[in-house]
C-alpha cells in the first residue's frame, strides 16, 4: 500500500505581489481573479494540487495591507486565521518591491513556523545582482527553510517550488478527492468571475465598494445556464458608473463575465446582472458569511 500525505499550505503576502497569479498556475487554470488593483482576493480561496502522492492543499489569502474599513479588517483576518494551522505558509514577495514595511511586519508574524518558505516573484524583472542582498535580508529576518526564485506568469521555478513543498507534507490520509481540484462553492466562483471584470472596466476606487452576489443559476431543458447576479452598490453615482451610457458599461461587464464563466466551466450560459443600490451592504452580516469571511460587529 502506498502511502499518502496532505496538508495545508497557506500563500500570503502583500497586495499585488501575484499570489492569485501563482495559485492560477499551479492549478493550470483561474481559480482565483487576478486584477492590477489592489486587495483584489476578498476571501480564502482552496485548490487542491497532487504532487505524485502528495495532496497540497493551497489557501489562496486575501493581501495583506493596512486596513481601514470592516470589509478590509475581515479580509485580512481571514488571512492571518489561514496561517494559524497550515502544515506550510508560502510567503510570496515581489522581488521589485523587496522588503517593505507591510512584508517586514507579516514576517515578524509568520517567522516562526517550522515550514516556512518564501518565493521571490516577478524575478524576471529583476537584475541578479539585486536579488542576492534581498535574498540575504530575508534569510537574515525570517529564517526560512527555503527561497524560491520565480515568475508566476510565466511559470518559471514553480514545479522546484511544488517539490519542496510537498516533501513537508505530514502523513495521512487525502482530505480531498485524489486529483486537483478546488474547493469552492459554485456560486462564490461566478461572483468572483463577475467581480473580476468590475475590477476591470471600472477604474475608480468604485470596486472596493462593490458586492457580487450569485442569487441562483437554472438549468433550462438544452442545459443552458441561467446565472442571475446582484452588483450592489452604496449609492445612485455608482450605479451609474456600473450601468454606463445606455447600460454599455454593464454589458461589457456581462458579455466578458459571461465569456469567462463559459471557458471555464465547459458550458453555455446566459447572465442576468442587475445592480442595486444598498448603502449598508458592507454593514450586512450575510455579505461576509457568503464569502467565508468572519463578521465582526
Amino acid at each position: 500500500m502506498t502511502d499518502t500525505y496532505s496538508g495545508f499550505i497557506a500563500i500570503v503576502g502583500p497586495t499585488n505581489a501575484g499570489k492569485s497569479t501563482l495559485i492560477n498556475q499551479i492549478m493550470g487554470r483561474k481559480v482565483s481573479i487576478v486584477s492590477h488593483k489592489v486587495q483584489t482576493t476578498r476571501t480564502n480561496l482552496r485548490a487542491i494540487k497532487m504532487v505524485n502522492n502528495r495532496q497540497l492543499i493551497f489557501v489562496d489569502t486575501p493581501g495583506i495591507f493596512r486596513p481601514s474599513r470592516r470589509l478590509d479588517r475581515a479580509m485580512v483576518g481571514a488571512a492571518m486565521d489561514a496561517t494559524s494551522d497550515a502544515d506550510a505558509i508560502l510567503l510570496v514577495i515581489d522581488s521589485r518591491k523587496g522588503i517593505t514595511d507591510t512584508v517586514r511586519s507579516l514576517i515578524d508574524k509568520i517567522a516562526n513556523h517550522k515550514n516556512l518558505f518564501v518565493a521571490l516573484n516577478k524575478v524576471d524583472a529583476v537584475s541578479k545582482l539585486d536579488l542576492l542582498p534581498l535574498t540575504a535580508q530575508i534569510n537574515e529576518l525570517a529564517h526560512p527553510r527555503a527561497i524560491f526564485m520565480i515568475s508566476a506568469l510565466k511559470n518559471d521555478g514553480v514545479d522546484e517550488m511544488l517539490r519542496a513543498l510537498a516533501d513537508v507534507m505530514p502523513a495521512g490520509p487525502y482530505l480531498f478527492d485524489a486529483h486537483d481540484a478546488t474547493d469552492v462553492p459554485d456560486n462564490l466562483y461566478l461572483a468572483e468571475l463577475t467581480r473580476e471584470k468590475i475590477y476591470k472596466y471600472i477604474h475608480q476606487e468604485l470596486p472596493y465598494h462593490i458586492n457580487v452576489i450569485t442569487e441562483h443559476v437554472d438549468v433550462d431543458d438544452d442545459g443552458v445556464l441561467d446565472i442571475y447576479q446582484k452588483i450592489a452598490v452604496q449609492n445612485d453615482a455608482h450605479k451609474k458608473i456600473v450601468v454606463g451610457r445606455g447600460g454599455a458599461q454593464l454589458k461589457q461587464i456581462g458579455t466578458d463575465a459571461r465569456r469567462d464563466i463559459q471557458n471555464q466551466w465547459g458550458v453555455n450560459a446566459r447572465l442576468h446582472l442587475f445592480v442595486r443600490v444598498e448603502p449598508n451592504w458592507e454593514d450586512t452580516a450575510e455579505n461576509y458569511t457568503d464569502q467565508g469571511l468572519e463578521f465582526k460587529k
